[in-house]
């Protein structure tokens, strides 16, 4: 098959290419700026997102059997992508996120209403609301306006919190940053410790991209993608440690004991737990990689590159003292 992606250079795409690559596919990836992350062998289209109808005839000369956009964000985006690629090939994944779920708001307290129950299936309650990260990033519009395209099928991928090497959010930074200062505890707020939260490897997550992009099966279908045994948050930060030989405890404590920086605002009574029966089932997805090697190369990426803009506040450990229980 011929596969065009759009973005693909930074984070689950590199992986994604190489999946597609090693299964005998020709590969065209469109990006702002070329990336030597992407085999010499593949086609690189250097653009932006926001010119992408002027590329239209680059893209029909690659002749792709499938169009990946990874860089699918806003109302305006999927506008620009449906009116660019209608026609122009037969099918498309895209990718949105867990964050398109009503359990999303109920989590951040901007859809009032009592907890939804998970895991959350593709079938679970939507957003009615923006959420609270703007019309900037707003995957549900996405989801509704390619849903409502005749003429291009479209697959659905809701990505987790996805986390491995090249994480630009680098999410295991404040807990092994703790332990390999040799802190002997870690402060979790007391709700927190239970709390559970789809989260998905970086390459697992490429896989599963690249599964959706290759079975006819998948056109027209929406797949929840994520880890199948989440842990409660405390035991996922214990898990951590155990990978990076730290041999402290996770002390859960109310809230009004803990510092103010370590104190989150989100709703912890909703958890934001994906159901991935359906990849598992119709696609043949699973995990590529052990839990445990997962978590051994992300700590080995995250302890080679720190995040560069880190607030020392966040970091105080006296504060922390003061906390722990007598």
């Amino acid at each position: 098959m011929n596969i065009l992606i759009l973005g693909g250079t930074s984070f689950t795409g590199p992986h994604t290419v190489q999946h597609l690559v090693e299964a005998g596919h020709q590969v065209t990836v469109f990006h702002r700026s070329l990336s030597s992350r992407l085999a010499d062998a593949i086609n690189q289209i250097q653009g932006d997102k926001a010119d992408l109808a002027d590329f239209a005839d680059q893209f029909r000369a690659a002749k792709p059997d499938v169009v990946i956009n990874m860089i699918c964000f806003t109302e305006s985006d999927a506008h620009l992508f449906v009116n660019t690629f209608s026609g122009l090939v037969p099918r498309a994944v895209i990718i949105s996120s867990a964050d398109v779920y009503r359990a999303y708001g109920r989590l951040h307290r901007t859809e009032p209403g009592f907890p939804d129950p998970v895991p959350l299936t593709e079938d679970s309650p939507l957003r009615e609301k923006i959420s609270i990260d703007g019309e900037g990033y707003n995957k549900t519009a996405v989801e509704r306006i390619v849903a409502n395209t005749s003429d291009l099928a479209t697959t659905v991928l809701r990505y987790p919190a996805v986390y491995g090497p090249n994480d630009a959010k680098n999410r295991l930074y404040p807990f092994l940053r703790r332990m390999d200062d040799g802190r002997p505890t870690i402060l979790i707020e007391d709700v927190m410790a239970n709390w559970r939260f789809t989260h998905g490897y970086v390459e697992d997550v490429a896989y599963a991209t690249f599964l959706a992009a290759t079975q006819e099966q998948a056109i027209g279908r929406i797949y929840n993608v994520g880890q199948q045994d989440m842990p409660p948050w405390g035991e996922w930060i214990r898990q951590i440690g155990a990978a990076a030989g730290w041999t402290g405890e996770v002390v859960p404590l109310p809230r009004q004991k803990l510092p103010a920086f370590l104190r989150w605002d989100e709703d912890f009574a909703q958890d934001w737990l994906m159901d991935t029966t359906r990849i598992r089932q119709e696609l043949g997805y699973s995990e590529r990689v052990t839990s445990s090697e997962a978590l051994r190369r992300t700590i080995d990426w995250e302890r080679a590159n720190p995040p560069g803009n880190i607030d020392p506040a966040e970091f105080d450990y006296a504060a922390e003292d003061r906390a722990q229980p007598a």
